[in-house]
């Protein structure tokens, strides 16, 4: 894990199915990019959010 990373969740549509995803990231950009690149075209991503520090 990178300094600075948080966690983000991502809601996207997988094969027609509605999935959140838990990624690990710097910037909600960098989420985006983590979630395509492990799951290929078949992903459409629909929102990303930052979960919240305890």
């Amino acid at each position: 894990m990178k300094c600075g990373a948080r966690c983000f969740t991502v809601q996207a549509e997988i094969n027609g199915k509605l999935q959140s995803i838990p990624v690990t990231a710097r910037t909600s950009v960098q989420a985006r990019k983590v979630a395509r690149l492990e799951y290929g075209e078949q992903l459409n991503i629909i929102s990303v959010k930052a979960d919240p520090v305890n």
